[in-house]
């Protein structure tokens, strides 16, 4: 792929640091002392250029192994085939050359069904081997500042803690911030997502390798190094890049766990660790605690695999239940190879040091009476452990130990019960000038139980509201309370459920064979009542009801959570009403979150309502969605709408003193809310944060941030400094002018919804254009996600743009790389906000507004950030060529005019406002980014459009399994080289 470039040793060098004992001098503290550096690390100083030297010379590293292979697999011809490929479309890329487009199609028409395949491979593994290069090369950026010990970075804990000091902020009110925070990220299967565990699990190995060449390597060991990884680099290219089957919902489910094995079960409790340390730093006078666990659980996972039946018919009781078992098979073995290997370490014996007589009762209690190890009841202790564990482990999962346990013991029969063993450890190793060998691995298993417990992540359910109707009519009409339920007014269904939630009777009948709907419905809540049983009450917390619309949708889920035992109605003496699942609407559409202050009024004011609050520790929780709001409204609106939505439900919530926490349904493009999540955090509305978040992370983006633990564990850092100082410092979100800025914000809305829905929902032909010129129904084919495809999507009669689910929508987008979603009518309203201010001053003072407010007010700033990497991604000559695809050429011209004048327009306007004519002056690493790895994401787009002519052409072959499977590797390629693209 490129010529090798070689890849200087140069001698370690050591960067001492000076340690620090006070608050201000934790900068120092953030530098390690002595630690060496690699040698492509230390060519880290100087301009950008040499910054970037090492990621550079990775890229051509990579790129020299893949082409190797490409060589050695293919043969020469298909390696200079590639190159030329390559070149042509930088030069379309560059300079619009329309005689490099004409190559360009000359070039890809002459290529067999099975050289384009190898082809779209080459460049699909180009784009992941460069994203291995990258996260590489942020992890050693990161490493090159804290040995230098540079200030600590946006984002990064002590940066978040060092702000918080410097605004005055005391050490008890940091202790009561943690004390009542809860922020979970939550892990959702995805319709789009394309990576393969197989492939995934070659990357991570890859980036391991990568990484070991930073370290001061000989020159035999760099050779066996490279050895290594061209092993790896021919695995993944003799690895299939496709499913051959669509995804089951289990294999979503191990694909998910498989993040905890390699990430979250040892970053978040080092994340837990650190934070610790920091506070300590910079609030040295906080109230010192002797545990070494000084903060409470309040950072925690949570996921919808297995429990998302929204639009999903394969998601039954069944899958809930094992996704409930395997999780706790995850932590459970974990639990004992962390013991295991405890046991190993802790070899201490009586007759060199004293132990705790805790520590001795709890080694009496063991089944091992092995008289080799009567002197070490560290051991013997740990022995007890793994047993019980391992008949909890048997117990929770029917599965076995890996390792027998020494003798029978009773089973846990709770996390805390593990957790006070594991505490008797460490006081007495604490106790006896041991507290170093606690923090090897003791402390961080203690952090683990307070975190993953025995479920290790809270799995939600979701179902849309629709499916709860229909359930709730047909138990009404069997039981003989009601006929007709569906089709009575909203007070009359309200009536009619809250007095069922006061009746102690149940509506079902025992013997009744219910619909196939209703069964499952009821299937689902008896199997996470039986899960919160088993595997403790974090397992299921948490049930989402999909557009919801009325009072009456959340009304239908507490009922229903009543027939299977959850719901405590308060009149048989047992106590108020309860929900034992906390009932969360999700409010997706603009329709949705206009109504949402409303609907959550109500419900606030239901009498009986504030007893099943103080269950829920006077919480409430508001699920916003993102996708289908900007599917609806476009990319302004949408965001300017949440942002409405998000202070109308403070100001709410704050008048019924209950605290509200917000669940942020974000995906991994800009039109789905995603974007950095740390800026994302910060540039909510004033007091919606409040300590507590939860959001969802998606698709490729897990594996994105997920798949490298050190990368992992950066944006997991930034999630919580996010949440701390929106939380600590949220001044900062109300600047002077607010109320200017917000008028001038519902001004540029309304112009851009107009503009939005006048090309999306109003212009002729705008859906057969959309539906020639990206490759939806392609992807609806490809075997993503377990998800079924739309019926209606694959029959042109009954297509509409509104049936169109919102994921698939902006995938499409990205693929054919215009980003729709992520910009459309930004510019226009823009313009149109100027021009009617009338006079030449009034626009300048308009155009001075909108200047302000990206300077001084986080959320508008964030947004035009968003649309401005948006913006850098996008590629109107690649989409052209997609526009190409639409046969009715006065649509194309019609529809692709009007998309190509709002780009200029937009880009126009965006400059004009922030001063900065070129795409991501703010953000250089990114640009560089961009710069270096899209002249191999463009051939696969050029490819695709290709690909998708030969497909669509109807003639002799062109459903031939080579060509559907070029269009499947090239949709996985791109992904992969946009990065947020779910």
């Amino acid at each position: 792929m490129t010529q090798p470039a070689a890849r200087r040793a140069s001698p370690a060098r050591k960067t001492p640091t000076a340690p620090a004992s006070q608050a201000a001098e934790a900068l120092a503290a953030h530098g390690a002392a002595g630690t060496t550096l690699g040698p492509t690390s230390r060519r880290s100083s100087g301009s950008a250029a040499a910054k970037d030297q090492p990621l550079k010379e990775d890229i051509r590293f990579l790129g020299r192994l893949l082409g190797d292979v490409l060589r050695e697999q293919e043969g020469a011809a298909a390696f200079e085939t590639v190159e030329t490929i390559r070149q042509t479309a930088v030069r379309f890329r560059r300079d619009g050359d329309r005689q490099a487009e004409q190559e360009l199609d000359r070039l890809l028409k002459t290529l067999s069904r099975d050289q384009t395949t190898s082809v779209v491979r080459a460049f699909s593994y180009f784009s992941h081997l460069a994203n291995i290069a990258e996260d590489q090369h942020h992890n050693r950026r990161r490493r090159v500042h804290a040995l230098a010990g540079s200030p600590p970075q946006p984002g990064s804990l002590l940066r978040a803690l060092l702000s918080a000091a410097d605004e005055g902020l005391s050490g008890e009110a940091l202790r009561r911030f943690f004390d009542a925070a809860l922020i979970v990220p939550v892990l959702t299967a995805h319709p789009t997502e394309v990576q393969r565990k197989s492939i995934l699990d070659a990357q991570r190995e890859i980036a391991r390798l990568l990484a070991e060449r930073d370290a001061p390597l000989t020159a035999r060991e760099r050779e066996r190094n490279t050895t290594l990884l061209r092993a790896h680099v021919t695995k993944l290219w003799q690895t299939r890049m496709l499913r051959t089957t669509r995804l089951m919902v289990a294999d979503e489910i191990e694909n998910a766990l498989s993040y905890y094995q390699t990430t979250f079960l040892r970053e978040i409790p080092a994340l837990y660790r650190e934070l610790e340390e920091d506070v300590a730093t910079v609030f040295p006078r906080r109230g010192a605690r002797s545990e070494p666990a000084t903060l409470p659980a309040f950072f925690q996972m949570g996921s919808w695999i297995g429990g998302d039946r929204d639009g999903n018919p394969f998601v039954t009781a069944q899958t809930l239940r094992h996704a409930a078992r395997r999780q706790a098979s995850v932590i459970l073995t974990w639990y004992l190879d962390e013991i295991h290997a405890l046991g190993a370490e802790l070899s201490m014996s009586t007759s060199l040091v004293d132990v705790s007589a805790e520590l001795l009762a709890l080694a009496a209690r063991s089944p091992d009476h092995s008289e080799h190890r009567a002197d070490e009841p560290y051991r013997r202790a740990l022995i007890g452990v793994y047993a019980r564990l391992a008949a909890t482990c048997r117990e929770l999962t029917g599965e076995d130990a890996g390792r027998h346990a020494v003798g029978p013991a009773p089973a846990y029969t709770s996390p805390e019960d593990l957790r006070a063993d594991i505490r008797i450890v460490i006081d007495s190793l604490a106790a006896h000038h041991g507290e170093a060998l606690a923090d090897a691995r003791l402390t961080s298993l203690a952090r683990a139980i307070d975190v993953f417990g025995f479920h290790l992540a809270s799995i939600d359910l979701r179902q849309v509201s629709d499916v709860h109707e229909a359930t709730v009519a047909e138990l009404l009409k069997v039981a003989g309370v009601e006929g007709a339920y569906a089709a009575l007014s909203e007070a009359d269904k309200r009536a009619l459920l809250l007095r069922e939630l006061q009746q102690p009777r149940l509506l079902t009948l025992p013997f009744h064979t219910y619909g196939e709907t209703t069964a499952s419905e009821l299937e689902i809540f008896r199997a996470a009542r039986e899960a919160r049983a088993r595997y403790g009450s974090r397992i299921v917390r948490n049930h989402i009801i999909s557009h919801t619309e009325t009072l009456s949708d959340l009304l239908e889920v507490m009922l229903l959570q009543k027939e299977s035992g959850m719901f405590r109605h308060g009149t048989n003496g047992s106590g108020g009403a309860g929900l034992d699942v906390m009932v969360i609407p999700l409010f997706e559409t603009i329709e949705d979150l206009r109504n949402a202050p409303q609907i959550m009024g109500d419900l606030l004011a239901l009498p009986g309502f504030d007893a099943v609050l103080a269950a829920q520790g006077n919480e409430q929780e508001v699920m916003l969605g993102y996708s289908d709001s900007n599917k609806d409204g476009g990319f302004l609106t949408s965001n300017w709408e949440l942002y409405k939505a998000e202070l109308a439900l403070v100001d709410l919530f704050e008048r019924h003193g209950v605290r509200l926490r917000l669940f942020h349904g974000r995906g991994g493009t800009v039109g789905r809310g995603g974007g950095p999540t740390y800026q994302a955090i910060l540039s909510q509305p004033p007091g919606t944060v409040n300590g507590q978040i939860r959001l969802t992370e998606q698709g490729e983006i897990i594996s994105s941030k997920f798949a490298n633990p050190e990368i992992g564990r950066r944006n997991l850092e930034t999630i919580v400094a996010a949440t701390l100082e929106a939380t600590l410092l949220p001044t900062r979100n109300r600047p002077k002018g607010l109320e200017e800025f917000e008028a001038a914000m519902q001004a540029l809305s309304d112009h851009a919804f107009s503009a939005y829905r006048n090309l999306v929902y109003e212009t002729p032909g705008f859906k057969d254009y959309f539906f020639a010129t990206t490759p939806i129904t392609e992807i609806a084919d490809l075997n993503l996600g377990s998800r079924p495809a739309s019926r209606k999507l694959m029959d042109k009669k009954q297509r509409r743009i509104e049936d169109l689910r919102a994921i698939p929508w902006g995938f499409s987008w990205g693929q054919c790389r215009l980003l729709l979603p992520g910009w459309f009518g930004f510019g226009s309203a823009v313009q149109r906000w100027l021009d009617e201010a009338g006079s030449a001053k009034a626009r300048a003072a308009r155009l001075a507004t909108l200047k302000r407010m990206y300077k001084q007010w986080p959320f508008f700033a964030n947004l035009l950030s968003n649309m401005d990497m948006v913006l850098s991604k996008a590629d109107l000559h690649v989409a052209s060529r997609y526009a190409q695809l639409c046969d009715d050429r006065k649509l194309r011209n019609a529809v692709f005019s009007r998309i190509s004048a709002e780009f200029a327009l937009t880009g126009q306007m965006l400059a004009a406002i922030t001063g900065q004519s070129e795409r991501l002056a703010d953000n250089p690493l990114l640009a560089r980014s961009i710069k270096n790895r899209f002249p191999y994401l463009d051939p696969l787009n050029h490819l695709q459009v290709e690909l998708l002519k030969r497909f669509r052409s109807g003639k002799a072959g062109s459903n031939d399994a080579r060509v559907r499977r070029g269009i499947h590797l090239s949709i996985n390629g791109i992904a992969a080289g946009l990065r947020n693209s779910g």
